[in-house]
């Protein structure tokens, strides 16, 4: 019985510390009234644009179905405007598997306030080798959640980002009549 009440005891220690998204957690990256851009959308048919990130296919091959990818830009970027502050707590992406996945290495994810994309950094991608890439932002505050390769010339594409978080709720004041 000690051995079952220590089993689950580390096992919930190690989902506290995970960061994978709580179950019944939402993807905001798919909310009504969020935005995206990316620097440039490179030029095939149909368009991989920024939305094919959120639309919420997880296909990873680009010609079963688009993914999200820019030109060959000198730190290119793409862009979630969450429209408000938000405790952002995860990012997940979901990488191009049909080719060229280890363009993403080094790519940062950053977090704030600020629409041009020099906001803090929340991770960096060091690792492509699986489908799924997960990374903890702790609760950084903002309304902005990118992507982007800094430093150097690259394509920029993958296939799906979510985001989960936490909104802020202000701090109403009292009303004293």
């Amino acid at each position: 019985m000690k051995c079952l009440v220590l089993l689950l005891a580390c096992a919930a220690v190690g989902w506290a510390q995970s960061c994978d998204p709580q179950p019944g957690a939402i993807n905001l990256a798919r909310s009504e009234g969020v935005s995206v851009s990316q620097s440039s959308v490179y030029p095939l048919n149909p368009p991989p644009n920024a939305q094919t990130a959120v639309d919420g296919n997880k296909e990873t091959n680009y010609y079963v179905h688009p993914c999200a990818h820019t030109n060959k830009d000198f730190a290119p970027w793409w862009q979630l405007d969450l429209k408000k502050s938000i405790k952002i707590w995860t990012v997940v992406i979901t990488t191009r598997r049909d080719c060229c996945s280890e363009r993403l290495l080094g790519a940062e994810i950053r977090v704030g306030d600020s629409a041009d994309n020099k906001n803090p950094v929340c991770a960096t991608v060091n690792d492509v080798s699986q489908t799924t890439l997960t990374f903890c932002c702790k609760g950084m505050l903002g309304r902005f959640v990118s992507v982007v390769i800094p430093g150097r010339s690259e394509f920029l594409h993958f296939c799906e980002v979510e985001v989960y978080a936490e909104e802020v709720k202000s701090e109403a004041s009292p009303l004293c009549w």
